[in-house]
Parts: C-alpha cells; structure tokens; sequence
C-alpha cells in the first residue's frame, strides 16, 4: 500500500531534530514535500542537498484556508499513489499541533499515514512566555476562530498567524472585548537562535512588526472590570449578591417578590422601545436579564434549578421549533413558520392542555389578556368572518352601555364597557395591532401635550389650575401641530 510519512521539524533549530529524523531527510532519494519553505530547518537541510517540494503556491492562489489544505492532501495522496518510494511531507512543529491538512490524512483511506516525530514547538513557547498552561490555556489557529469560543480568563495563544491580514482579523476580534492598550506579547520562532519577543498594545497588533509561518501572538488573562460584558462575570456578582456576604437586600428576595418588578421593568423597555431611545434599550434590556439572573440564582440556591437550565430548555425550544433552520424542513413564508410554531409547541405541551385558551397568563393585563384569549379561539376557527361585523358588534357594544347608563345599573355599565373594550381588542387582533402598545402610545401622546399645556402656563405666570378650558385647547392644539 502507498505511504506518506509526516515529519515534524521542530520549533525552527536543527538541533531539535532527533539523528533518525535528519538521517531520513538527508538521505532522501526522491523530492521531499514540505508545507512550506518559510522554516529555518528546511535552509539548513537544503544545504545537504535535498530538494524540496513547497506547498507556499497554494496559499497564495487561494482565498480560503479549507481549500489550501485539501489541494495539499489531494497533491500528496496522488504522489504517493504514483510513487514506489515512501512520500516524507514535513511540518513546521509537530504534525500533531495546528496541522489542519495532517488531520485530513489521517481520516483518510486510500494511503498509510505514518506521523513521524517531531518537537511541538509549545514547550519552547511556555518557557519563552514563562507561563504555566495548568493555570488555564487555550490554543487557538489564527486562521479558523470564533469570538464566542475565546475564554479570556486563561492564556490564549494565537498560532497560524501567517501575515498581517491574519493579524488585522485577531485584532479586531480582540477588540471587541479587551481595550486597545491591552498589552499582547508576539512570539517569533519559539526556542529558535531566531526567537524575538515583542510587547505592544493591541491596536499596533498588525502595524508595527512582521509576521511570517513562525509567529504567535498571546494574550495574557484578562481579569475584573474588562470582562464586566461576559455572562461570567454577571453570573459572577449575581451569585456574590444573594450569597452570605452579599447584599441583604437581594438575600432577602424571593420568586414571590420580584414579581412586581419583572412587570416594570417589561414596560420600562417598551417606553424606550417607544422613545426610540437605544441608550435606554440597552439599559432596561440589563434590567430584564437581572431579573433572569436572580430568579436564576435562587433556584440555584434553593436547589431546584440554575441558569444553566433555564439556558438550556430556550436553546432547545428554539431548535425544536425551528425545523426549517436546524433541520430539514422547508417553509416558504412566516406564515407557515407560525403554523409549524404552533404546532411543535402542542407536541411539546402533550396533554398537558385541557383547552385551547390554556397558556394566557392570568397576570396580563386585561386588555392584553383579551387580545391574546380571542387570538387563541380564532386559530380554531372561532372567528368573524369579516371585520365589519366585528365593527358591528361594537356599535351593538357602545348601544348596550347607554342603556345600561340610563337604566342606572352600575354593575351592568361596568360589565358593557368592559364588553366594549373586548370588541375593541378583537378589532386591533383584525388589524395586527397589539391593544396594549397602541393605548401605551396613546398615553405617552397624551402625556406630552399635556406637558406642554403646562409649560405654556408656566411661562405665562399660570397654574393649571388657573388656566380656561379654552386656554388649554389652544396650547393642546399647538403640541398637536408641533407633533
């Protein structure tokens, strides 16, 4: 059967090399292929007159890395198909560490693959760095990242950082969580005579040095207020706050009490949403998520559940109900992604439901209760057929509760209005208009003109309470016009 033998070279000395590995090398009959010139071992070695094959075309005729590293395997698998000598490829490092196109060979069946030595270079980099990977250490390939997988409570060392293309994208991830002062420390070939070491700020990551194959670039652990933007850390004072030492107000907290507060705090973001007001979004967004954290931190407390479980049951929830992105269903419009909606949450309910309108909160608000009850009984069909009739009915409403007025029947006009303000949601259900955001619109219109009637009282020396009607019409028509 073909072979390809991989070989590592070492962090960048020839004198890492063991005496089989040079042997093997410089007695190699045939071409030797190699991921890439730029290695100070291959130099040394060329010296005795091997020749290598490169790899270093491939990266510059390609755009994406995942399609380098399949060139190189395709390239290598053929030779040694085509070849009655063993294939040697070798590696800067070791074959094992950061070599995407090693993985491929080995998962691979048409060739034997045997992984030759090899010093990773890791140990030089430590010692370089003069850190202790027990303390927390994540190795990460320049080239292939996501944000959202950096830890930086632990050394993280970037390798693979080939130019300052590479460079630029670890910065600018970087800086979306560490300041552009933040000290980083770039390595360049580790344990070599070629090592040099340079201390720089962050935003100079990719200005003011050269990278080549050999360079790595660390980040040393962030700690206290830099990382006050990870769930960590949230979860981290929520935790101090309910815990012995902690503040005795929010020791003191139970589901039962704050349920005020998760209601203010709904309808505080609607004010911003409404206000448009962004700074104030992200804050009441904030206040939103305190109240997950510390109900959160109270089942953790009290034994029953943590946040890690509350996490859990939304992110499967919204895979299960997302067929059409997590799985293989296919939808063609929103209205179908409701359908499916809906049904995936009956299979989730089981029997649990004795009827339809099972699932409206009995702590919504009355006209939002309304809303959702007549939301629910029209998806089985219990519906006006067409929303005249539905404006019919509230002239049917609005003449009921005159004559409950006349009749004097303080209980009947007060069962009438409340029929009325029924028909009214129905109608905003027709419409596609939540009731309780539209009156909440109302309010905060009401409230302003109301406002300036004031302030124009004010000016003139006034109180509200000594203005006409007439006078108030006119500054109330005025904020009309300036609206």
């Amino acid at each position: 059967m073909s072979k390809i033998e991989i070989i590592g070279l070492g962090a960048g000395d020839i004198n890492q090399l063991s005496i089989g590995i040079y042997k093997k090398l410089t007695n190699a009959i045939t071409t030797v292929f190699t991921r890439t010139l730029d290695h100070p071992v291959i130099n040394a070695i060329q010296e005795e007159g091997v020749h290598f094959h490169s790899f270093d075309h491939i990266y510059e005729e390609e755009e994406q890395f995942a399609i380098v590293y399949e060139r190189i395997v395709a390239q290598l698998i053929e030779a040694a198909k085509n070849s009655e000598e063993v294939v040697l490829y070798t590696v800067p490092g070791h074959p094992m560490l950061a070599e995407k196109a090693v993985q491929l060979l080995l998962e691979q069946v048409e060739v034997e693959v045997e992984i030759i030595g090899g010093q990773s270079y890791l140990d030089d980099l430590f010692t370089s760095l003069k850190i202790d990977p027990i303390d927390g250490f994540q190795f990460v390939d320049g080239t292939s990242f996501e944000r959202n997988q950096l830890d930086y409570r632990h050394h993280i060392i970037f390798c693979q950082v080939y130019d300052r293309f590479i460079a630029s994208e670890v910065k600018l991830a970087l800086l979306e969580d560490l300041p552009a002062d933040y000290e980083v420390i770039v390595v360049e070939a580790a344990g070599s005579s070629q090592e040099v070491i340079t201390k720089l700020p962050l935003e100079e990551l990719d200005h003011t040095i050269e990278v080549s194959n050999l360079t790595s670039v660390y980040i040393p652990p962030a700690a206290g207020n830099l990382l006050n933007h990870t769930f960590t850390n949230l979860r981290e004072v929520i935790r101090v706050l309910r815990s012995p030492n902690g503040c005795p107000w929010d020791r003191k907290q139970t589901h039962e009490t704050l349920r005020e507060y998760a209601v203010e705090e709904v309808y505080e973001l609607i004010d911003a949403i409404d206000q448009q007001d962004d700074e104030g979004i992200i804050e009441e967004l904030g206040d939103i998520l305190l109240q997950v954290m510390l109900h959160s931190q109270i089942g953790e407390d009290d034994g029953y559940f943590t946040v890690d479980d509350v996490i859990r049951g939304i992110t499967d929830k919204m895979i299960h109900r997302h067929p059409h992105v997590f799985g293989d269903r296919d939808v063609s419009s929103v209205d179908e992604v409701l359908t499916n909606w809906e049904e995936l949450k009956k299979e989730e309910k089981g029997k649990t439901r004795q009827s339809v309108l099972d699932g409206v909160s009995n702590s919504l608000p009355s006209l939002a209760k309304a809303y959702q009850l007549q939301k629910k009984a029209a998806k089985v069909g219990f519906d006006w057929e067409e929303v005249n009739e539905i404006w019919q009915k509230l002239g049917e409403e609005l003449a009921e509760v005159k004559e409950a007025i006349e009749a004097n029947d303080q209980q009947e006009v007060e069962e009438e209005f409340g029929d009325v303000l029924f028909v009214i949601a129905n109608l905003t259900r027709y419409y596609k208009i939540n009731p309780e955001i539209s009156l909440n619109l109302s309010n905060q219109k009401f409230i302003s003109r109301f406002s300036y009637i004031e302030e124009k009282l004010k000016l003139e020396g006034k109180t509200i309470e000594d203005a006409t009607l007439e006078e108030m019409d006119a500054y109330w028509n005025q904020a009309k016009e300036r609206e």
